[in-house]
């Protein structure tokens, strides 16, 4: 019996936020950019070696998908854990949920989806509190991570079509590493090479990265992109919880009401959201 796609997509928001909250503890040694090296290197390293994609014979438009892909992915990292250095886990991802909620909401034909995305917004607009004392460059990084899982969501679905199981996926996880590699280096030196480092790095990385995104195409297989980015936003509620027991960051009433929104609005959506298409397997 195949897993469904629901369950694939709710098991990668648990291990990605747990996976981003480890990664946070990081950065007192490494740096974000570091941190976001060595998830990103270490991914790479597993799902290459797991899925050994060919790259030879291929024709130029699957060659330049996997590049998008991977720069997107490298983006979107690096971009949250800057803004994660800034800013608490919770509300840098409910920010960065920008980016599926405009997803769903383009690649939707209901106008009732319009509402909840305005009641996401909102819950987005005051976790940002213009003109408060949130760290402005952490939320304009967020908003930058926002925009790349945007065009994660969409590229992804297009690999997903395009490769054989994780290839795709795999191909751009080692374009992925690519992005951060200078800013890494030059942050954090030799610092990445600590044995414990490392050891934290590869859980931050399975966590991460290598269990929720291969999750993630998989289920982007069998269901609308619509439906996808609309679960997703569950990722703030996910991201509070992980961020309280791994990090012990307190959000206030404020962000906790925020927060609330933008889940709602994902429960809203979900809940009159069409039905996913027939597998084709």
């Amino acid at each position: 019996m195949r897993v469904p796609p629901v369950a694939l997509v709710l098991t990668a928001i648990t291990t990605l936020q747990f996976g981003a909250a480890l990664g946070a503890t990081l950065f007192d040694d490494v740096g974000a950019a570091g941190a976001s090296l060595l998830r990103l290197t270490f991914a790479a390293v597993v799902l290459l070696a797991v899925w050994r994609p060919r790259v030879s014979g291929r024709e130029r438009g699957d060659l330049w998908l996997a590049a998008a892909f991977g720069a997107m992915l490298g983006g979107m990292n690096f971009a949250f854990y800057e803004a994660l250095d800034r800013i608490p886990l919770g509300i840098a991802v409910t920010i960065e949920f920008a980016g599926p909620l405009g997803v769903a909401v383009l690649t939707s034909r209901r106008r009732l989806d319009v509402l909840w995305a305005l009641l996401a917004a909102v819950g987005i607009v005051v976790l940002a509190e213009p003109g408060g004392d949130v760290d402005a460059l952490g939320v304009l990084f967020a908003l930058v991570a926002a925009v790349c899982w945007a065009l994660y969501i969409v590229i992804a679905a297009r690999a997903g079509q395009r490769f054989r199981g994780g290839e795709g996926l795999a191909l751009a996880m080692g374009l992925a590493m690519l992005v951060p590699l200078v800013p890494g280096l030059v942050t954090a030196g030799e610092d990445l090479l600590d044995a414990e480092v490392l050891a934290i790095g590869l859980c931050v990385a399975m966590l991460s990265s290598v269990i929720p995104y291969s999750l993630e195409t998989e289920a982007l297989r069998r269901m609308p992109k619509n439906v996808f980015g609309v679960l997703m936003s569950l990722e703030p509620a996910a991201a509070a919880i992980a961020g309280f027991l791994v990090l012990s960051q307190d959000l206030g009433p404020r962000e906790l009401v925020a927060i609330g929104l933008v889940v709602a609005a994902s429960a809203g959506a979900t809940r009159f959201a069409p039905s996913a298409p027939a597998d084709p397997a």
